[in-house]
């Protein structure tokens, strides 16, 4: 047995996990970043409505993309609950308003209504993708894994991306209308 080609061998294989993970990580990462602008879309909402992202020009948008079977998401929506009804009906300074737009990536539609009602996701703009990460929007946004924010200015200008709950929260709160 020779230790030396076994060693470099296992190097060799570490060094290809090594970039494999590093590829992996940037594959996986959202492709507009802070300052790009928003894409429109057009989509259904849950009562059947037709929407487009841009009819909320003017306000603040939390586009949200989550599904039913993603742990992470539903241990967040709480939160997103909380800043809904904090915000929702708020004046800013430079906008109309709040709305979070959550768009579920998901198989099957029972599962998204019943973690709807299940997490007190009260907002009106609630759309099911049910190609899962085939959907259109999720492929507007190359969204790659959830849970994926942007959170959007009154212009349509990406903010922030992947942004905590709280950082959207301190931002809202400094924007508020002292009026």
């Amino acid at each position: 047995m020779n230790w030396a080609m076994i060693n470099k061998a296992l190097n060799s294989l570490l060094i290809v996990i090594v970039i494999g993970y590093i590829i992996y990580y940037f594959y996986k990462q959202p492709i507009y970043k802070s300052g790009e602008m928003s894409k429109d879309f057009n989509a259904t909402l849950i009562d059947g409505q037709s929407f487009k992202l841009y009819d909320l020009h003017g306000k603040y948008v939390l586009l949200d993309f989550w599904g039913s079977w993603c742990g992470p998401c539903r241990v967040e929506n709480p939160e997103l609950a909380a800043l809904y009804n904090t915000y929702n009906n708020r004046d800013f300074k430079s906008a109309g308003g709040f709305e979070i737009v959550s768009v579920a990536i998901e198989t099957k539609k029972e599962s998204w209504e019943k973690a709807i009602k299940s997490d007190g996701l009260s907002w009106k703009y609630q759309i099911g993708e049910f190609e899962r990460f085939k959907s259109p929007i999720a492929t507007l946004y190359r969204v790659k894994e959830i849970p994926t924010k942007y959170f959007i200015s009154p212009e349509g200008r990406i903010l922030m991306v992947n942004p905590k709950i709280s950082e959207i929260a301190t931002y809202l709160d400094e924007n508020i209308s002292e009026e």
